[in-house]
């Protein structure tokens, strides 16, 4: 098991941004998952669950499945509790042609007083049939 950087959930808001800074710079490897509480509740176009352990989980299927990853933010900005990141999800998926996977979308998070995130939800600006779509053409 690799080892994750250590941070306390006592930071500071200014550190919460830089955490998520370079998490995102090496998605999805080396993430920090203590700045989540641990009930975190998540949603994306595919997904919707309760807590840190089975986002983990779904980062690391990400991390085996495809190949490539690369998050390319666009936009991060934090108005009181809510963090907003813009960004564009890029991968290849294990099909011996190679195609090139883009997804542009966005995340909201929104952080408690211990400020852990307690919400993260992805938006996409495309559909999922429009990713699977880049599969084929």
């Amino acid at each position: 098991m690799e080892e994750q950087p250590v941070t306390t959930n006592n930071q500071q808001p200014e550190d919460l941004i830089a955490i998520l800074k370079e998490d995102y710079a090496r998605f999805p490897q080396n993430q920090t998952y203590d700045i989540y509480a641990d009930e975190v509740y998540f949603k994306d176009p595919l997904n919707e669950f309760r807590g840190v352990k089975r986002y983990r989980s779904m980062i690391a299927f990400l991390d085996r499945f495809f190949s490539n990853i690369e998050m390319e933010v666009h936009n991060l900005t934090q108005e009181e509790v809510t963090i907003k990141t813009e960004w564009t999800l890029n991968m290849t998926p294990p099909l011996p042609w190679k195609p090139r996977l883009s997804i542009p979308g966005w995340s909201e998070l929104i952080i408690n007083e211990q400020n852990l995130i307690v919400s993260h939800i992805d938006y996409w600006q495309i559909s999922p049939w429009q990713v699977l779509s880049q599969n084929f053409f």
